[in-house]
């Protein structure tokens, strides 16, 4: 099994890994110690086990798992002490234990507080019952059965989401029938993803292809030499034998670049059918993912006139597009959005009908609804031809609500000040209805373009109508990107929200009011770093010339400095850990060619971080300052021993994020053979570990002449002050308890032992 990529873990995933191996331990070494083996190893393997999982659980704040490794904890200390002896009935609750902590790691339904609430009782059973049999108790007997049950069958599984999968008919079908076939939601999805996989893959091949052709331009600058050369020689005394050789030379150059040119074009017709194959088989897969518009609006017209009926007003819903393939999951999670948009449209678009008469229109109003597939993108739009929105309304309202002040809602365009219409509970009603007033339609369709990766854009016309106008993705698990270069670390900027790339000279870069601009058809637009947006060590530049990604739109564009352009790429798109919550600036991660992970920027989300930075006066200028140049600073380094691998993720993210180099060791012994072949500035250690406990590796360093001034830090479960004076007297510097720590606390016992991460 491969080792999963541990920095892209979250905390939670960490402690399901490590209780993984640690219960699988568990188990093996009681069920050794029921089948009498040598107690002393097995016992020891417990503890640390026990020890192990206790930890990892305080940190991701499971206290039902805390508790109950505890428990554990002492039962094999009284067997370690011989005050009690583990008989069968003994490791069966201990067994028990073992099932009941990997039920907290995984629990059922995915609620990681089900210890807690529906598992609560199981938890206070087993601690009774644990509790009864370490004090010598006898449990009661299961009740006799006179017959033995017959094997049960395995427990059926939740059913999947099943889809319909038109295939073509075969055997004695009539000709032009079609049969389905029910296969899995989840089995979609894979064969999506494998195949968005091979189609990125296929694309590996054109850079062999390219270095075979620069190779080909090589051996015919070698041809052109070599017939100067024989040019040269035929005017010389050279004898007859340096003819011959050169002669087989040239023979052997031109064999040699007509077997290239053969290679070549086998290599790029290859490239060409293996990338028309991948393209074939990702759209079949996307083609089974895929749904007509029609299976998403059924019940839509009849919303509309019941709506309309309601309101007493007279409202046909027109349906365009209606055969338009849309991805299964966008067309799921457009259902609740567009039934907004709609009754926002019957209620606040369509006048009344004696309103409508006097406006010169017909009674009946109309409301379009149409989908469409434009420039690789999924258009959904809905356009009425209502009353259309109050613009100085709409000023006035953002005024009144403290949204903004007259003069600056006195310059906004239009379309900025339609933009306040999607903001949480902002609505033009000033009356609740059963219909509307509470400002959450407009809200519930932003909150749903933001996750599919979707704009949207609003236009009105006074007495005329209101229109909105939704961009999507056509999937969600591709997407084509812009790849840069920001400190040394790939990410992708999503092709769709850029408007352009730009390359300019440092002389094209002013200051105007305090803020870096640079003019770009006709409109100053700001400048920013990328660094600063991502926090990521800081601009360089590579060349004379400053690498700028444009996004954004009218009023809200924006250059983002970035260090290099790396290509364009067609990424997988690999959802990040809902359980991490909203990642500034980041919308997903992907994968590179090469396997090497990278980040998808949430570009919306980075208009917004630039508008914050502005309006704090926190926006950094891009300094040029010719190529850049290595400076040579070596970050310090840190050492972090622990066994348990929660612990050393925990300490080794929070000092890699504060700068510091960090190197882990899984125990004592590990420990010590780091420390006596590289250079650290400082060692965090566990004391309790296999091997070599944190107590003997802070007293051979302190032993070691080369190491007696290098810093030591303990880091551990035991809070008694016994405890903390052993560490102390071992000769480490600071003693911190797991159980109390901080991360700035830690951060800042660190810097004051050895500074900051750069020298």
């Amino acid at each position: 099994m491969s080792t999963p990529d541990l920095s892209q873990m979250s905390m939670l995933d960490l402690f399901r890994f490590e209780a993984e191996s640690q219960i699988q331990q568990l188990n093996a070494s009681l069920l050794q110690l029921e089948h009498g083996a040598d107690p002393a190893d097995h016992l020891d393997a417990c503890m640390r086990a026990g020890h192990s999982l206790k930890g990892a659980a305080r940190i991701v704040g499971l206290d039902a798992a805390v508790r109950i490794a505890h428990v554990l904890e002492d039962c094999f200390v009284l067997a370690q002490q011989g005050k009690l002896v583990l008989g069968r009935q003994h490791i069966d609750v201990l067994l028990r234990g073992a099932d009941l902590l990997a039920r907290i790691a995984n629990p059922p339904d995915g609620d990681e507080a089900w210890a807690d609430h529906a598992g609560s009782a199981e938890v206070a059973a087993f601690m009774n019952t644990l509790a009864l049999v370490m004090s010598g108790g006898e449990l009661p007997s299961p009740p006799a059965q006179a017959v033995v049950p017959e094997q049960p069958a395995a427990p059926q599984p939740v059913a999947a989401p099943v889809a319909d999968v038109r295939e073509p008919s075969g055997g004695s079908m009539a000709p032009g029938a079609v049969r389905a076939v029910r296969v899995s939601a989840e089995n979609l999805d894979r064969l999506l993803s494998l195949s968005g996989e091979s189609l990125v893959e296929s694309r590996r091949l054109k850079p062999f292809s390219a270095g075979m052709l620069r190779m080909k331009r090589m051996q015919r600058e070698a041809m052109q030499a070599l017939e100067l050369l024989q040019q040269k020689l035929a005017t010389s005394n050279a004898d007859e034998t340096a003819h011959a050789t050169l002669g087989e030379v040239r023979a052997l150059m031109q064999q040699s670049q007509h077997l290239l040119g053969d290679q070549l074009n086998e290599l790029e017709a290859f490239d060409r059918r293996s990338v028309n194959l991948s393209q074939r088989l990702y759209d079949e897969a996307l083609a089974c993912r895929m749904r007509p518009f029609a299976d998403g609006t059924g019940g839509f017209a009849r919303m509309v006139r019941d709506v309309a009926n309601t309101l007493g007003k007279s409202v046909r819903l027109e349906i365009s597009g209606s055969a338009t393939q849309i991805d299964r999951d966008i067309l799921e999670k457009l259902d609740a959005p567009l039934g907004h948009l709609l009754r926002n449209a019957v209620d606040h678009g369509i006048e009344s009908p004696q309103a409508r008469i006097a406006a010169g229109k017909p009674e009946q109003g109309l409301i379009r609804l149409e989908a469409r597939h434009s420039a690789g993108m999924l258009l959904i739009e809905v356009n009425d031809d209502g009353v259309g929105i109050d613009l100085e309304r709409l000023r006035a309202m953002v005024v009144q609500r403290k949204l903004s002040n007259e003069e600056t809602a006195a310059r906004l365009s239009d379309a900025e000040l339609l933009e306040f219409l999607l903001l949480p509970s902002f609505s033009l009603r000033e009356t609740v209805t059963e219909i509307s007033g509470r400002g959450v339609g407009l809200d519930v369709v932003a909150d749903m373009l933001k996750q599919v990766r979707g704009t949207i854009r609003i236009t009105t016309r006074p007495g005329l109508g209101t229109r909105f106008l939704m961009q999507l993705p056509l999937t969600l698990s591709v997407i084509r990107s812009l790849l840069v270069d920001i400190n040394g670390e790939p990410y992708a900027f999503p092709l769709a929200y850029v408007n352009r790339t730009l390359r300019l000279h440092p002389d094209q870069l002013q200051i105007l009011e305090g803020y870096q601009h640079f003019s770009h058809e006709g409109r100053q637009i700001g400048l920013i770093s990328a660094h600063q947006l991502l926090r990521q060590g800081e601009w360089r530049a590579r060349d004379d010339s400053v690498c700028v990604v444009v996004i954004g739109d009218h009023e809200h564009a924006y250059g983002i400095a970035v260090d290099a352009f790396l290509g364009e790429r067609m990424l997988v798109v690999q959802p990040l850990d809902p359980r991490l919550g909203k990642i500034p600036d980041v919308l997903a991660g992907a994968l590179m060619e090469d396997g090497d992970p990278l980040l998808i920027l949430d570009v919306a989300d980075m208009v917004r971080s630039v508008e914050k930075l502005t309006s704090s006066g926190r926006l950094e200028a891009v300094h040029h300052a010719g190529a850049a140049q290595d400076t040579g600073e070596a970050r310090k380094k840190v050492l972090v021993v622990d066994d348990s691998l929660t612990v050393r993720e925990l300490e080794r993210k929070l000092l890699s994020n504060r700068g510091y180099q960090v190197t882990v060791a899984v125990d004592g012994m590990d420990g010590w053979n780091a420390v006596r072949t590289e250079h650290f500035d400082l060692v965090i250690t566990d004391i309790d570990m296999p091997r070599m406990d944190g107590i003997e590796l802070v007293m051979l360093i302190r032993g070691a002449p080369s190491l007696q001034s290098l810093p030591v830090m303990i880091v551990s479960y035991k809070d008694r002050e016994e405890d903390r004076q052993r560490g102390l007297d071992a000769g480490a510097d600071r003693y911190f308890t797991k159980s109390s720590f901080h991360d700035e606390s830690l951060l800042q016992a660190v810097a004051d032992l050895i500074g900051d991460a750069a020298p």
